[in-house]
C-alpha cells in the first residue's frame, strides 16, 4: 500500500513538472513572438518615416529662376527698391496656383542664360521671345504669355524717320536679344553698324547722349521706359517686325516639370482673370 502511494506521488510530481515546463516554454515562445512583432512594427514605422521624409524632400524643391536686371515693364526695380514687373507677377501667380517654391536671381540677360546652361539655375523668365532658332540651339520654352515685337527708337530731337536714314550710322542693341537679331538682319541692306550693350537702360542713354543714332529693342519695353521714365526718345513708325511670343525657358530637359507647371498655372490664371489684372496693372490694357 505504501509502495502504491509512493508511486502515485512520484507520478503526480512528474506530470506537474511536465506541465510546468510546457508553460515556461509557451511563455518564452509568446514573449519571443511579441518581441519580434514589436521589432517588425518599429522597423515598419521607421521605414514609413524615412519614406515620408524622402517625399517631403522631393516635394520641397525650390526652383531657381534667372532674370534680367532691367526690362521694364517685365522686370525692373521700382521707386521703393522692390524688383517688380509683369514677368515677376506672372511667375508669382503661377507658383501660387501650382504650389511650388522658387527663388529669383537677378543676373542679367546673358548671365541668366549662362547660369541655366551651367545648371546653376533651373530656368529663366526675362521677356524671352520664342523662336525656332532658339529652340534649335537648345532652348525649351513654355507656352507663350505675351506677344511682342521689336522696333527702332531715336532721340526725341532726331530727324531719322526710317531705316533709309541709318546709312553710315551706328545703332544700339542688347547682346543675344531678338532686337539684336532684327538689327543684324537689316544692317547690310541699310548700311549701318551695330554697337552691343548688356542692358536696355545703358543703350537708351547712348541714344540720348548721341553715342549711337538709334536703338532696336522690344516695342513695349521702349514704350514703357519712354512714358514712365520721361526719356527724351521716340519710337519710329513703320519699323516694327512681326510679333513673337515671350515664354519661360529651360535648357535642360530634366527640368520639364517646371515648364509643365508653368503652362498649367498660366492657363489657370488666364481663365480666372488674374493674368488680365497683371497686364492692366503695368500696361493699362
Amino acid at each position: 500500500m505504501k509502495k502504491k502511494l509512493l508511486a502515485l506521488l512520484m507520478a503526480s510530481t512528474m506530470v506537474f513538472g511536465l506541465v510546468a515546463c510546457g508553460s515556461t516554454e509557451e511563455a518564452a515562445s509568446t514573449d519571443t513572438a511579441e518581441t519580434t512583432e514589436a521589432a517588425d512594427t518599429e522597423a515598419a514605422d521607421t521605414e514609413s518615416a524615412v519614406s515620408a521624409d524622402e517625399a517631403t524632400d522631393a516635394s520641397g524643391k525650390t526652383w531657381v529662376i534667372g532674370t534680367d536686371t532691367s526690362f521694364k515693364p517685365f522686370e525692373y526695380t521700382d521707386d521703393a527698391g522692390d524688383f517688380v514687373g509683369i514677368d515677376m507677377d506672372i511667375l508669382a501667380a503661377v507658383a501660387e496656383d501650382q504650389g511650388f517654391d522658387y527663388e529669383v536671381q537677378v543676373l542679367g540677360w546673358d548671365a541668366s542664360i549662362a547660369a541655366c546652361q551651367a545648371g546653376q539655375a533651373d530656368g529663366m523668365i526675362a521677356g524671352a521671345s520664342i523662336t525656332d532658332e532658339r529652340k534649335a540651339s537648345g532652348w525649351i520654352f513654355s507656352d507663350g504669355y505675351y506677344d511682342a515685337n521689336q522696333c527702332m527708337a531715336v532721340a526725341e530731337s532726331s530727324d531719322i524717320a526710317g531705316f533709309d536714314d541709318l546709312s553710315g550710322k551706328s545703332v544700339a542693341v542688347k547682346t543675344g536679344s531678338m532686337s539684336a537679331t532684327y538689327a543684324e538682319s537689316l544692317k547690310d541692306e541699310y548700311g549701318f553698324t551695330i554697337t552691343y550693350f548688356e542692358d536696355s537702360p545703358t543703350m537708351y542713354q547712348a541714344v540720348i547722349g548721341g553715342q549711337v543714332a538709334a536703338v532696336f529693342d522690344d516695342t513695349p519695353i521702349m514704350a514703357a521706359n519712354i512714358k514712365d521714365g520721361g526719356l527724351a526718345m521716340k519710337l519710329v513708325d513703320g519699323t516694327g517686325n512681326e510679333p513673337a511670343q515671350y515664354g519661360m525657358a529651360i535648357f535642360n530637359a530634366d527640368n520639364q516639370e517646371l515648364i509643365d507647371m508653368f503652362n498649367a498655372g498660366l492657363a489657370n490664371i488666364k481663365a480666372n482673370g488674374k493674368y488680365d489684372e497683371i497686364l492692366a496693372k503695368y500696361l493699362g490694357e
